[in-house]
């Protein structure tokens, strides 16, 4: 098992940073291999990606979520992973995003993309994206602010 952390600091305030990030459907616009997201409840999305060329489908359970703190997940089925995005005030207009993931590559492609160091610069990548996609919004295009609480 392979732990990713990365960080980026946005130009944006810290509610709609999050609330942007609430917003799963919108990922394929700024995730490099996210091709779906779908929210099937609250706490449950279901996943398209491709990694290295090979596309797999998922399901991901919401384990955690307060507004402007953190939201975090696990995978159902699937490629195994888990992972905590944090949001932190720093000042009125921004905002730092830090994703930790903790990743089990599935098959050779995955196994690849990990030990090269793909993964961690996907995630990067990614991050940067998305500080690109919430500053040039400027707001979020939606928001779920309820509070999914770590079960027991």
């Amino acid at each position: 098992m392979s732990t990713i952390t990365a960080s980026v600091d946005v130009n944006v305030p810290i509610a709609p940073v999050y609330d942007q990030w609430t917003q799963f459907e919108t990922f394929p616009q700024f995730m490099e291999g996210v091709d779906r997201v779908q929210q099937l409840t609250p706490t449950k999305t279901h996943w398209d990606v491709s990694v290295g060329g090979v596309r797999r489908e998922f399901d991901a359970t919401i384990t955690e979520q307060h507004p402007e703190e953190r939201v975090a997940w696990r995978s159902d089925n699937g490629p195994q992973h888990a992972g905590v995005i944090t949001f932190h005030r720093l000042g009125d207009d921004q905002t730092r995003v830090t994703a930790q993931m903790d990743i089990d590559p599935e098959g050779f492609a995955e196994n690849v993309a990990d030990k090269s160091g793909l993964l961690s610069q996907r995630v990067e990548g990614d991050l940067k994206r998305f500080k690109e996609f919430i500053e040039h919004q400027g707001h979020a295009t939606g928001a779920w602010r309820g509070d999914v609480n770590r079960p027991e």
